[in-house]
């Protein structure tokens, strides 16, 4: 396994090119769903289920699959001293309007519990510049995320 997350992370290694792009890009999702999951430093069930989730259906993953990589962007993300590597890779492989929806998937991981704390917003401020998003991009697409938990509450 650690052969594979070597390759992975240094594109000069031996795997070919199509191997690279075709983990590469669902590894770096999903280090940042985790990322934005973990920074309140309370990785709830909910959260982990709602990654596996996405993983598997925005990559066409099976639930072992999508468990692996999960367990494979944990170890590489406690290796790793920053996110740009992971947010280069998501800037090369989705359009503005890809990213926009994995903004707002971000957005559903940080109210998953109800509460924005303080590491968060700032994480998604930081994640907001490192996928080249603008501010009223990231604040539209929090207000929708919020419209939607108010729309989904059986108060509203």
């Amino acid at each position: 396994m650690l052969k594979r997350l070597a390759q992975i992370l240094f594109p000069e290694s031996e795997s070919t090119p199509v191997e690279k792009t075709n983990y590469r890009l669902p590894l770096a999702t999903c280090v940042v769903l985790l990322e934005v999951a973990r920074a309140d430093d309370d990785f709830s069930d909910v959260e982990r289920r709602d990654i596996l989730q996405l993983m598997q259906d925005r990559f066409e993953l099976q639930e072992e699959e999508a468990a692996q990589l999960l367990h494979e962007a944990i170890e590489v993300r406690d290796q790793s001293a920053d996110l740009w590597h992971f947010t280069h890779e998501i800037n090369e492989g989705y359009s503005k309007e890809e990213k926009l929806q994995i903004i707002e998937v971000l957005w559903r991981l940080v109210y998953s519990d109800g509460v924005l704390d303080g590491h968060e917003d700032h994480l998604m401020h930081k994640l907001r510049d490192l996928l080249n998003l603008n501010q009223p991009q990231l604040i539209e697409a929090k207000m929708r995320v919020l419209n939607e938990i108010r729309n989904a509450s059986p108060d509203a």
